[in-house]
Protein backbone atom coordinates (compact mmCIF):
# COMPACT_ATOMS: atom_id res chain seq x y z
CA UNK A 1 0.00 0.00 0.00
CA UNK A 2 2.94 2.49 1.08
CA UNK A 3 4.04 1.62 -2.52
CA UNK A 4 0.61 2.72 -4.02
CA UNK A 5 0.82 5.61 -1.93
CA UNK A 6 4.25 6.78 -3.61
CA UNK A 7 2.97 6.42 -7.00
CA UNK A 8 0.02 8.50 -6.47
CA UNK A 9 1.89 11.57 -4.62
CA UNK A 10 4.66 11.55 -6.87
CA UNK A 11 6.45 14.15 -8.40
CA UNK A 12 4.82 12.97 -12.15
CA UNK A 13 1.07 11.73 -10.52
CA UNK A 14 -0.74 15.44 -11.75
CA UNK A 15 0.66 14.83 -15.55
CA UNK A 16 -0.05 11.04 -15.36
CA UNK A 17 -3.42 12.21 -14.27
CA UNK A 18 -3.98 14.54 -17.30
CA UNK A 19 -3.19 11.98 -19.88
CA UNK A 20 -5.06 9.65 -18.44
CA UNK A 21 -7.94 12.04 -18.36
CA UNK A 22 -7.26 13.68 -21.53
CA UNK A 23 -6.61 10.33 -23.88
CA UNK A 24 -9.97 8.24 -22.50
CA UNK A 25 -12.38 11.39 -22.53
CA UNK A 26 -10.92 11.88 -26.28
CA UNK A 27 -10.28 8.03 -27.63
CA UNK A 28 -13.79 7.57 -27.11
CA UNK A 29 -15.24 10.71 -28.31
CA UNK A 30 -12.64 10.06 -31.70
CA UNK A 31 -15.64 7.08 -32.22
CA UNK A 32 -18.28 9.77 -32.77
CA UNK A 33 -16.66 11.76 -35.00
CA UNK A 34 -15.44 9.03 -36.66
CA UNK A 35 -18.75 7.71 -37.50
CA UNK A 36 -19.76 11.19 -39.06
CA UNK A 37 -16.46 11.94 -40.75
CA UNK A 38 -17.66 8.68 -42.41
CA UNK A 39 -20.58 9.58 -42.83
CA UNK A 40 -19.69 12.91 -44.44
CA UNK A 41 -20.25 16.15 -43.46
CA UNK A 42 -23.80 16.39 -45.65
CA UNK A 43 -25.42 13.63 -43.45
CA UNK A 44 -25.28 15.60 -40.24
CA UNK A 45 -25.96 18.59 -42.76
CA UNK A 46 -29.14 16.89 -43.60
CA UNK A 47 -29.98 16.73 -40.01
CA UNK A 48 -29.44 20.32 -39.71
CA UNK A 49 -30.85 21.51 -42.46
CA UNK A 50 -34.55 19.56 -41.32
CA UNK A 51 -33.96 21.91 -37.99
CA UNK A 52 -33.65 25.04 -40.12
CA UNK A 53 -30.11 25.19 -39.05
CA UNK A 54 -27.23 26.49 -41.40
CA UNK A 55 -25.64 23.16 -42.79
CA UNK A 56 -22.16 24.44 -43.04
CA UNK A 57 -22.29 23.96 -39.26
CA UNK A 58 -22.25 19.94 -39.87
CA UNK A 59 -18.10 20.90 -40.18
CA UNK A 60 -18.10 22.01 -36.70
CA UNK A 61 -19.86 18.91 -35.30
CA UNK A 62 -16.77 16.56 -37.39
CA UNK A 63 -14.34 19.91 -35.90
CA UNK A 64 -15.41 19.14 -32.02
CA UNK A 65 -16.12 15.50 -32.63
CA UNK A 66 -13.19 14.30 -34.53
CA UNK A 67 -10.00 17.41 -34.70
CA UNK A 68 -10.50 18.21 -30.88
CA UNK A 69 -9.99 15.18 -29.72
CA UNK A 70 -7.35 14.40 -31.85
CA UNK A 71 -5.26 17.82 -30.39
CA UNK A 72 -6.44 16.51 -26.98
CA UNK A 73 -4.67 12.88 -26.80
CA UNK A 74 -1.32 14.51 -28.34
CA UNK A 75 -1.77 17.62 -26.13
CA UNK A 76 -1.89 20.14 -29.02
CA UNK A 77 -3.64 23.19 -27.77
CA UNK A 78 -5.71 21.51 -25.35
CA UNK A 79 -7.47 23.72 -23.80
CA UNK A 80 -8.52 25.14 -27.04
CA UNK A 81 -9.35 21.69 -28.20
CA UNK A 82 -11.08 20.92 -24.79
CA UNK A 83 -13.37 24.01 -25.31
CA UNK A 84 -14.43 23.04 -29.02
CA UNK A 85 -15.47 20.01 -27.84
CA UNK A 86 -17.26 21.09 -25.02
CA UNK A 87 -19.15 23.62 -26.94
CA UNK A 88 -19.72 20.98 -29.81
CA UNK A 89 -21.47 19.07 -26.88
CA UNK A 90 -23.32 22.04 -25.65
CA UNK A 91 -24.74 22.24 -29.30
CA UNK A 92 -25.94 19.29 -29.54
CA UNK A 93 -28.07 19.38 -26.03
CA UNK A 94 -29.80 22.38 -26.78
CA UNK A 95 -30.40 21.14 -30.33
CA UNK A 96 -30.98 17.66 -29.91
CA UNK A 97 -31.58 16.29 -26.46
CA UNK A 98 -33.28 19.42 -24.75
CA UNK A 99 -36.31 16.41 -24.12
CA UNK A 100 -33.63 14.02 -22.64
CA UNK A 101 -32.37 15.91 -19.89
CA UNK A 102 -34.50 15.09 -17.52
CA UNK A 103 -35.47 11.55 -18.76
CA UNK A 104 -33.95 8.04 -18.54
CA UNK A 105 -32.96 5.45 -21.43
CA UNK A 106 -34.12 2.31 -22.14
CA UNK A 107 -31.16 1.09 -19.62
CA UNK A 108 -32.59 3.15 -16.38
CA UNK A 109 -29.85 5.80 -16.79
CA UNK A 110 -29.85 9.13 -17.34
CA UNK A 111 -30.56 9.49 -21.05
CA UNK A 112 -27.67 12.67 -21.06
CA UNK A 113 -25.03 10.75 -19.49
CA UNK A 114 -22.31 10.25 -22.24
CA UNK A 115 -23.36 14.10 -23.41
CA UNK A 116 -22.93 15.25 -19.61
CA UNK A 117 -19.19 13.45 -19.23
CA UNK A 118 -17.85 14.92 -22.88
CA UNK A 119 -19.37 18.17 -21.94
CA UNK A 120 -17.95 18.47 -18.64
CA UNK A 121 -15.09 16.54 -19.66
CA UNK A 122 -13.62 19.01 -21.93
CA UNK A 123 -14.22 21.97 -19.33
CA UNK A 124 -12.04 20.33 -16.88
CA UNK A 125 -9.45 19.52 -19.90
CA UNK A 126 -9.67 23.38 -20.85
CA UNK A 127 -9.27 24.61 -16.79
CA UNK A 128 -6.16 21.09 -16.57
CA UNK A 129 -4.14 21.61 -19.66
CA UNK A 130 -2.09 18.97 -21.20
CA UNK A 131 0.63 18.74 -18.64
CA UNK A 132 4.01 17.60 -19.21
CA UNK A 133 2.72 13.96 -21.47
CA UNK A 134 1.76 16.03 -24.18
CA UNK A 135 3.13 17.58 -27.22
CA UNK A 136 3.55 21.44 -26.29
CA UNK A 137 4.54 20.02 -22.55
CA UNK A 138 2.18 22.32 -21.00
CA UNK A 139 3.74 25.19 -22.36
CA UNK A 140 1.63 26.93 -24.86
CA UNK A 141 -1.29 29.50 -24.13
CA UNK A 142 -3.63 27.43 -25.06
CA UNK A 143 -1.81 23.90 -23.56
Amino acid sequence: MKKVAQLLNGTNSEDLGKFLIRFILAFTMLFHGWGKLMGGANHIAGMLDGMGIPSFIGYGVIVGEFVAPLLIIVGYKTRLAGLMMSFTMLVALLLVHTGDVFSVNDHGVWAIELLAIYLVGGVAIAFLGSGKYSISRGQGDWD
